[in-house]
């Protein structure tokens, strides 16, 4: 790239490096923390807050468990001035919060600062002016004597204006562009600043040192810290402070490095707001410590409410990949990856472990307010079985069979593919039901009966091309005499390979869930079931499973598809999908449409429709508490009476009652 010969590193390395930081390979307690986002935060905003909400963020910050906030530049305008006053004269700053003002070394200013803090039950006045070297020559053409005079000068006005205004003040000193100064030089007048205020253990003093321009590697700053840390006068009396700027993108390293190098405070903003590329992201720091099982002393059990009210204050937004608060932080999309995540839940579930070690999360997201379901097992075309599968079982209670996962996984990924979409849990359970609960294109045994003679002896009810027959058989067992049966009505053959049960977690607790694989020349074929008789659960399974496999000898394998992709579509656009819809999407006529529907599924179009949109109802009334208007509205019904009726039609019920029989 061209024109890079016109830069040069433009750090200083201390007179002396020991490098003992080195030695150090984590952080033990957590810093001192100071909020700087109503100053350095709110000045990066392209629309300030108002009073009110200034006023409303600090609230947050003190419930977050920030102990020492900084809340303006009084003196730089009315706002700054009249937000400082505010908090004082409403009595809004708790007993154990210290809030914090910053001045420029110039004696007006100063003064119009402590005016501002009159009244202040605790506050720190920082005081500041830049000692960089191009600061010094070509801004304010003043000499390394010059420019620590006028530290010094300032230092000795806020001690006397101190002691003639009303409140509790403590001091803090920054050589502003420390970046690009000597650091034995910024050293010189840090102690400079600390002769005139002779700071003690019981009433400290902040120096406080800034990467105003990011401008060196982490482990450079780390090593000016250690410099500092160790030739500061009144150490016992000083607190070192961080305010790391992040123009390289190494705040947190910084800030990380730093404290090993024996900083005790850091100064940043939540999600690293202010200029430039912003101020160091204090939730980042203190969810890294969180994560090596170190209390941060401040509160983000709730991030997305966090996050909300910050983006709803400052009009900034909190990007997909923001480390511990972006959308996407947690979400597996890879098939990998979810079958990792998932096995390793399982494997803490079995162990009852007390420790984190999920693969792929660094920390519980239920610690920070995010969900599993949400945030961390996404679907897309990228999932594997695994992610599928957790999906299913996390969220509605199906724990389908490990020899059923592959398939399942398949036909789901397919419908994202085709689609271009990511599949909500809901999504991913319609298909579930659509291919595996409810697929009857060729046959239903809606009737079962069973004596015991010669073992079991059952008699079924076929439904098949619009005629009914009764047919008996006898078998070891219930759904060994019901297979019989099927065997014997269709002349076919196949084996009874799988069979699973499980009592569903999720909904009715009274209701069973059961799975059936049946073996065909070397083929698995698949079937699931849901009914509070187990029994008739088994049956469901065993009906969908030999579905499968007559669909696969009676049509071709592309007319499959095109069925599969055709339940897909209704399923996808059930709100507005018409047969016109269906046929610019399939380069087929209305006509054909509406008859290959009827003879692959027994159904109308417009029953397949409104199939759709009673299940999405039904899992809306299942698993969420919002009013049945705006489930109607949901399912594509403007008219919530029409809704009511067609559901009672279809399930002898309201979808009020059937949701109170639900929850039971």
């Amino acid at each position: 790239m061209k024109g890079y010969e016109k830069y040069e590193r433009s750090y200083f390395l201390p007179p002396e490096c020991t490098y003992d930081w080195v030695k150090k390979d984590y952080i033990d307690k957590a810093p001192l923390w100071c909020s700087v986002d109503l100053r350095d935060g709110t000045q990066a905003l392209i629309e300030p807050m108002s009073l009110e909400e200034k006023l409303d963020f600090f609230k947050m910050l003190v419930d977050i468990g920030f102990k020492e906030i900084e809340v303006g530049f009084p003196a730089a305008s009315e706002t700054e001035f009249n937000f400082t006053r505010a908090l004082i004269e409403r009595d809004m700053i708790p007993d154990d919060v210290t809030i914090h003002v910053l001045t420029q070394a110039r004696e007006h200013i100063i003064k119009k600062t402590f005016k501002a803090l009159e009244g202040a039950p605790r506050a720190v006045v920082h005081l500041y002016n830049s000692t960089s070297v191009a600061q010094r020559e070509q801004v304010f053409k003043k000499s390394k004597e010059e420019i620590k005079q006028l530290a010094v000068d300032g230092a000795v006005l806020l001690r006397d204006l101190a002691a003639e205004t009303d409140g509790n003040f403590r001091f803090q000193y920054s050589p502003e562009s420390f970046s690009g100064t000597e650091v034995d030089y910024a050293v010189d007048v840090c102690n400079a600043v600390l002769d005139v205020w002779q700071p003690k253990a019981d009433n400290k003093a902040i120096i406080n040192i800034p990467t105003t321009v990011e401008n060196a590697m982490p482990h450079v700053f780390a090593t000016q810290i250690e410099y500092i840390d160790k030739h500061l006068k009144y150490r016992d009396g000083v607190v070192l402070c961080l305010h790391p700027h992040n123009d390289r993108g190494c705040g947190v390293a910084t800030s990380e490095l730093g404290v090993l190098a024996g900083a005790e405070e850091i100064e940043g903003t939540l999600f690293g707001n202010g200029e430039r590329t912003g101020n160091v992201d204090i939730v980042t720091l203190a969810m890294n410590l969180y994560s090596h099982g170190v209390d941060p002393q401040l509160d983000f059990s709730n991030l997305p409410e966090i996050r909300e009210k910050y983006e709803t204050f400052t009009r900034m937004k909190v990007g997909e990949r923001q480390p511990y608060a972006g959308d996407l932080v947690f979400s597996a999309f890879s098939g990998s990856h979810q079958d990792a995540i998932s096995k390793g839940m399982a494997w803490r579930e079995e162990k009852k472990l007390d420790k984190w070690t999920v693969p792929y999360l660094p920390i519980d997201p239920k610690d920070v307010g995010r969900t599993y379901e949400a945030d961390v097992i996404r679907i897309n075309s990228q999932s594997g079985k695994g992610g599928v599968a957790y999906i299913l079982k996390q969220s509605f209670g199906i724990n389908v069979p490990q020899q059923m996962r592959e398939q399942v996984g398949y036909m789901v990924k397919q419908v994202s593919d085709e689609e271009h979409k990511e599949l909500s849990p809901e999504w991913v359970h319609s298909i579930f039901t659509d291919n595996y609960v409810d697929f009857h294109p060729y046959f239903t045994i809606p009737e079962c009966h069973f004596k015991q003679v010669n073992g079991i002896f059952a008699e079924a009810v076929i439904l098949h091309n619009d005629s009914t027959r009764k047919v008996d058989a006898n078998g070891n067992g219930r759904l060994d005499a019901v297979s019989n049966i099927i065997k014997q009505y269709f002349d076919i053959s196949f084996e009874l390979t799988v069979y699973e049960e499980h009592a569903l977690s999720h909904g009715s607790s009274s209701k069973a869930m059961a799975y059936v694989g049946i073996t065909v020349d070397g083929s698995m074929f698949w079937g699931a079931g849901v009914d509070e008789d187990i029994i008739k659960a088994s049956i469901g399974a065993l009906v969908v499973a030999v579905n499968h496999y007559l669909a696969t000898k009676a049509d071709s394998h592309v007319k499959d598809e095109r069925y599969i992709a055709m339940l897909n579509f209704i399923q996808a656009n059930y709100k507005t999908v018409s047969l016109a819809d269906m046929a610019a999407q399939f380069n087929l006529t209305e006509p054909y449409i509406s008859k290959y529907i009827k003879e692959k599924s027994g159904k109308t179009f417009g029953e397949l429709v409104t199939n759709a949109k009673m299940k999405k109802a039904r899992t809306l009334l299942r698993n969420s508490i919002t009013t049945v208007e705006n489930i109607a509205i949901e399912a594509g019904y403007q008219n919530v009476e029409h809704f009511n009726r067609q559901f009672k039609k279809l399930y002898g019920m309201t979808p009020l009652e059937y949701r109170n029989s639900s929850t039971k």
